[in-house]
């Protein structure tokens, strides 16, 4: 289905990927925080089977905060981001739902399972027996941590579709290169942030110091996991694409600093976890425990962008483009345009002084507002306002070589010219009159340009290296 078949939702100036990227990375903090905190409340009721004093008294307590914040708040922004999604990307979540429409629906019966199990435990826990209580509690635990396994699959598939691609099984896009190294990852965050939430919640108990720093020693044997973090790391780095290894290691400023601050929070933890709390057993305050909880928000927060900056220029690596455009529709839109055939009009065309200027703003809105704004966030005219006439063209012409994890441009030459004479009048601060830019050399010359830099992304860097050598 062409891209333009559906509508593009403006948000100001925030861009469309900041959008999903604010409610997706608190969606996933609590998700996994909901996974880890099914752990703790499995293994304490089991303690509290083996007559482990207080135990049962902090699964009452623990399991209100539970339900407040995982249940309430990771139910709405799971909605949140089904709703964002669709306005933000609906090429790319309608190909996930049409591949794995019945691994999605499994998904959503292990999502059942966990709620009705939670539910039932927070209305009758209090009347059953330990027993009971316990096989109820692992029910909980077993059917979120379903929930992550299902969904893993599809999520890791997009980066790493391996297999699938040449034949299109289900089976072997869902259990991908990077399925297992980036499950085991999110498992062991999971039980470090049920392990943090737990201290944090012993700390508020009206029990004395000794019973509180028995139960925190208890209940941080789940921080163990952090201890596989960085192998696991290098696994899911050793299975990437290479360029997407390029990008995470020094090709992009941006995503190697937020790699740097996932390893360097994730480090701090493990740090404070493994030799503090574990082999010094010291004891952790209330204030303490938040400081590590919103260190790891901020390295989830850190590791989720590199994790979507990672896949660039794709949504679905060698499928959709991070416009929603697929490799092989840009040699026909090089040919009949991008927005020829776009249904929706520009809600403020009227603010345009030329057709000229209207049709670099249409284009902006199909090829280009996934990922920029005009002004705002990662905005046009910041990036390109100071160039030149004729930097402005050449680089939007071979914009996969100006910035190789950027989707090659897909519209004839006199689409480039549109976008170049927007930016440059967006630049010049919006003036009411601007002229119309219709050469015929600069357009020949800028379809040698587009014939230059071709239809396909750039190349992975380590294949570009090896092409050069004698």
């Amino acid at each position: 289905m062409d891209p333009t078949a559906y509508p593009v939702n403006d948000f100001g100036p925030a861009m469309r990927g900041m959008v999903i990227g604010a409610v997706g990375i608190l969606h996933v903090f609590l998700a996994q925080f909901a996974i880890g905190g099914g752990f703790v409340l499995t293994y304490v009721q089991w303690l509290a089977g083996r007559g482990v004093p207080d135990a049962r008294r902090f699964l009452d307590s623990f399991f209100k905060y539970l339900v407040l914040v995982s249940f309430v708040t990771g139910a709405m922004t799971g909605v949140a981001m089904w709703l964002t999604t669709i306005q933000v990307g609906p090429r790319t979540i309608g190909l996930m739902v049409d591949e794995f429409h019945w691994i999605w629906a499994v998904e959503w019966c292990c999502f059942t399972v966990e709620i009705v199990a939670g539910y039932m435990f927070l209305r009758f826990g209090a009347r059953l027996p330990d027993s009971a209580r316990l096989k109820l509690l692992a029910t909980y635990s077993v059917a979120s941590f379903g929930s992550l396994f299902w969904v893993n699959g599809i999520l890791s598939w997009q980066l790493t579709p391996g297999a699938w691609i040449g034949g299109g099984d289900v089976w072997a896009g869902f259990f991908n290169p990077s399925f297992w190294p980036s499950l085991l990852y999110r498992a062991a965050v999971s039980s470090t942030l049920g392990a943090l939430a737990a201290i944090a919640v012993v700390n508020t108990m009206d029990i004395d110091r000794a019973a509180r720093h028995a139960l925190i020693a208890r209940v941080s044997r789940l921080l163990v996991p952090m201890a596989a973090m960085p192998l696991l790391g290098v696994w899911f780095m050793a299975v990437i694409p290479a360029d997407s290894r390029a990008w995470i290691t020094g090709g992009s400023v941006a995503m190697s600093m937020f790699l740097a601050m996932a390893a360097g929070a994730s480090l701090l933890i493990g740090a404070y976890a493994l030799v503090g709390i574990l082999w010094r057993r010291l004891y952790v305050s209330g204030a303490t425990a938040a400081l590590l909880l919103a260190l790891a928000f901020g390295a989830t927060a850190a590791g989720e962008f590199v994790r979507e900056g990672a896949r660039k220029p794709y949504t679905i690596r060698q499928v959709l483009f991070s416009n929603a455009i697929t490799p092989g529709e840009v040699a026909r839109m090089r040919r009949d345009g991008s927005v020829t055939g776009d249904p929706y009009p520009l809600r403020d065309a009227a603010r345009y002084p030329t057709p000229q200027l209207v049709l670099g703003a249409h284009v902006v809105r199909v090829q280009c507002s996934a990922c920029h704004t005009m002004s705002g966030a990662n905005g046009l005219v910041h990036l390109g306002g100071g160039w030149t006439p004729d930097q402005l063209r050449l680089n939007i012409a071979k914009l996969q070589r100006t910035k190789a994890f950027m989707p090659p441009f897909a519209g004839p030459a006199t689409e480039v010219e549109a976008v170049a004479q927007l930016i440059a009048w967006e630049a010049a601060g919006a003036p009411d009159t601007w002229p119309v830019s219709d050469d015929p050399a600069v357009l020949a010359q800028i379809q040698r340009w587009l014939d230059e830099a071709g239809t396909q992304p750039a190349p992975e860097r380590p294949e570009a290296r090896r092409e050069v050598r004698p």
